[in-house]
C-alpha cells in the first residue's frame, strides 16, 4: 500500500479521530469531563454492562486520555487532559451543536447507582456490587 507522507504525519490524529468516534467512548469523556467516576456509576448513568464499559476504559486509558485513582477499594477515572472536554465541544459547536447538546454527564447522585458518591452511606462491601447483580438479573 502506498502512503503519502502527510497521511503518515496525521496518522496520531486520525487514530485520536477514531478513538473519540465511538460512540460509548465520547459517552464515558462526558460522564468524566469534570467530575471522576467509577465504573459502576458510568454503568447506572449508561445502563450499559460493567464488561463493555470497561473494555473502552482499558482502550482510553492505553491512549492515555483517561488516568485511574483509587479510593478505598475503588478505582476512579477521569480525564488524563481536562482541557479535552473544551476540545470536544469546540468541536461540537462549530458543527451546528448547541451548548446543551454537548454539556457534560453530572456526576450528581443518580437513582439507584450503588458507587460512593451516588450513596456515601452504602456499606462499602456492597457499593458497586449491587447494580452488577441486579444487572445480571436483567440479563437472564
Amino acid at each position: 500500500m502506498k502512503m503519502n507522507i502527510s497521511s503518515q504525519q496525521n496518522s496520531s490524529v486520525i487514530d485520536l479521530f477514531r478513538l473519540l468516534g465511538q460512540p460509548l467512548r465520547l459517552q464515558i469523556i462526558l460522564i468524566i469531563a469534570k467530575e471522576s467516576a467509577c465504573v459502576c456509576h458510568m454503568e447506572a448513568v449508561l445502563g450499559v454492562r460493567q464488561a463493555a464499559i470497561s473494555q473502552q476504559l482499558m482502550l482510553l486509558r492505553d491512549a492515555g486520555l483517561v488516568v485511574t485513582f483509587r479510593e478505598g477499594r475503588h478505582i476512579y477515572y477521569r480525564l488524563a487532559h481536562p482541557e479535552m472536554y473544551d476540545a470536544v465541544c469546540q468541536i461540537a459547536i462549530s458543527s451546528g451543536l448547541t451548548d446543551g447538546e454537548v454539556r457534560p454527564y453530572t456526576v450528581k447522585p443518580v437513582m439507584n447507582c450503588p458507587c460512593p458518591k451516588c450513596n456515601p452511606d452504602m456499606d462499602v462491601e456492597l457499593a458497586c456490587k449491587k447494580l452488577s447483580n441486579s444487572q445480571q438479573g436483567k440479563n437472564l
